[in-house]
């Protein structure tokens, strides 16, 4: 089973950038697909960003693409999201997801494991 624990949120001015890690414990890492979500205050949970195991597959929420970029190291069994440009609607509480294979899917019901989450901030 695998774990995970994200890190990297806080408070940044809009334009600013954040790196966000989560990382995963678990020998089977490397054969999982990996998403980031968010959630703010009053909506619902949603995908921002997916990376297959193999790091030859992304997607992205068209609100984040061309600002943010997702990345794993399944070395250090770390998957990243590089957010850059960032605006006050992008504050969230973000959460790192793991499938058991298959293609990146967007529906938070397709994930297994997820971490607790880590809060961002963009003020404007």
């Amino acid at each position: 089973q695998v774990q995970l624990v994200e890190s990297g949120g806080g408070l940044v001015q809009a334009g600013g950038s954040l790196r966000l890690s989560c990382a995963a414990s678990g020998r089977t890492f490397s054969s999982y697909t990996m998403g980031w979500f968010r959630q703010a205050p009053g909506k619902e949970r949603e995908f921002v960003a997916g990376i297959s195991w193999s790091t030859s597959n992304t997607n992205y929420a068209d609100s984040v693409k061309g600002r943010f970029t997702i990345s794993r190291d399944n070395a250090k069994n770390t998957v990243y999201l590089h957010m850059n440009s960032l605006k006050p609607e992008d504050t969230a509480v973000y959460y790192c997801a793991a499938d058991r294979g298959g293609p990146i899917a967007i529906a938070p019901g397709a994930y297994d494991r997820w971490g607790q989450g880590t809060q961002v901030t963009v003020s404007s």
